[in-house]
């Protein structure tokens, strides 16, 4: 370090004095080539024939335990069935439901919503396949009517 100098000042002139010409290096040639791969890949891709790939491919097959891979069948369509009608689904009297749904005269308002709620979990159209639908939107009609009626006459 010289004397009245920083240290960055006394190694920005150290610098200059090692890099005397700066335009006496020789400038890289510029090449429309990538510098950094090996090869050229696709050459050897468009000079292969055809039947060198073909011969390729077979000993590559050969080697393999299996061989190639088939194709595999469709699966057989599923055959329909009809649906069985749900034994629950066939009662639609009134007094039926009334039985399914086991209202007792000493059952309060929370008592009453949780027997509709588990009705409904049983009977609801939506939880039912499509052909028994309307048995089951009408028991959950006639279960409705009656909680709502037993709601009613609480005191």
């Amino acid at each position: 370090m010289l004397f009245r100098q920083s240290l960055f000042q006394s190694v920005v002139e150290r610098l200059s004095d090692e890099d005397i010409d700066p335009t006496a290096k020789e400038s890289p040639a510029v090449s429309h080539r990538i510098h950094g791969m090996p090869g050229n890949y696709l050459a050897d891709s468009l000079t292969t024939e055809p039947q060198e790939a073909t011969r390729l491919q077979q000993a590559y097959l050969f080697l393999m335990e299996d061989g190639p891979l088939e194709e595999p069948a469709a699966p057989a369509p599923p055959q329909a069935q009809a649906p069985v009608t749900p034994a629950h689904l066939v009662r639609l009297s009134l007094e039926e439901i009334a039985e399914d749904l086991g209202i007792a005269p000493t059952d309060d308002r929370e008592r009453l919503a949780e027997r509709r709620r588990q009705f409904a979990k049983l009977n609801h159209p939506d939880r039912i396949h499509a052909d028994f639908r309307e048995r089951a939107t009408k028991r959950m009609k006639i279960a409705n009517l009656l909680i709502d009626e037993a709601i009613r006459r609480l005191p």
